[in-house]
């Protein structure tokens, strides 16, 4: 049985969101796994998604794992059909173009109270962050296979999230860890087919939040997010198609030409 992390309704008090369950109910406890699971790239966009897999893998009942569903279908995170079943959400160019016009709002924010909040110390820690990160993106350019891409990952949310975190407003860094989350999993997802990982000019933007200014923060962070937005819709174009194509049902088959998108379950789609 899959390891079931532990609740986490705090964060979805955040901003307002708050949890439509208790923290103890078991349904809170699929909702954080299925979520998790999505924006870290381990269960694909456009993936048919079981209930009864997800309930078996979590060994729970097949009702909190429903109420777990429709509460991501509610939040745009998954979507499902009469007779076709549920799948995680292919997000269409305008969703893309709006989630990174909130992002932008977000982080340029966050950039003007880095320039002038931040420590010394934590200024050198996000060039070294970025460091290491435009790094791992070089040697995932000339050896993939001996880079991990969950690291790399990790690390691209470490530096974002560090941003936000030393900005000193809390209620500005909760914005901006969810937000970050999704742009990510689609970050993940496009790189499947673009061959490569828009993890570049890292340290260019931590030295330049490092010199204190906070105009020419919040530029590098717009250029830094135009040329992330443009990567995302390039690399998402295929599933863009797919959705085109999949107006009536979910394929199965489809997904999995997609680059071989993985299926939880042989089941019916429930």
């Amino acid at each position: 049985m899959a390891s079931v992390p532990q609740p986490r309704t705090q964060n979805l008090e955040r901003n307002g969101m708050k949890p439509l369950l208790p923290e103890s109910s078991l349904a809170a406890e699929a909702y954080v796994f299925i979520r998790e699971r999505i924006l870290r790239g381990e269960i694909a966009i456009g993936q048919v998604i079981s209930r009864r897999k997800i309930a078996a893998d979590l060994g729970m009942s097949f009702l909190p794992v429903s109420e777990a569903f429709l509460r991501l279908e509610f939040e745009g995170v998954l979507e499902s059909r009469p007779r076709a079943g549920t799948r995680v959400h292919i997000p269409s160019p305008a969703d893309v173009e709006g989630h990174y016009v909130v992002r932008e709002a977000l982080e340029m924010q966050a950039a003007r109270l880095f320039a002038t909040r931040a420590k010394s110390e934590e200024r050198c820690e996000l060039v070294q962050l970025g460091m290491r990160l435009d790094g791992l993106s070089l040697r995932a350019e000339t050896d993939r296979a001996e880079t991990d891409p969950n690291v790399q990952w990790r690390l691209h949310e470490t530096f974002h999230r560090r941003i936000a975190e030393c900005a000193a407003c809390p209620t500005l860094n909760d914005a901006i860890e969810n937000t970050c989350a999704l742009s990510s999993a689609w970050l993940w997802a496009g790189s499947v087919f673009l061959g490569k990982r828009p993890m570049n000019h890292h340290q260019h933007l931590a030295e330049v939040l490092g010199q204190g200014d906070p105009e020419m923060a919040a530029h590098a962070t717009r250029e830094h997010l135009h040329a992330s937005k443009q990567w995302a819709l390039a690399g998402l174009a295929p599933y863009f198609e797919l959705a085109e194509k999949q107006t009536q049902t979910y394929s199965r088959t489809a997904a999995l030409m997609l680059h071989a998108i993985p299926v939880l379950s042989d089941a019916p789609p429930s």
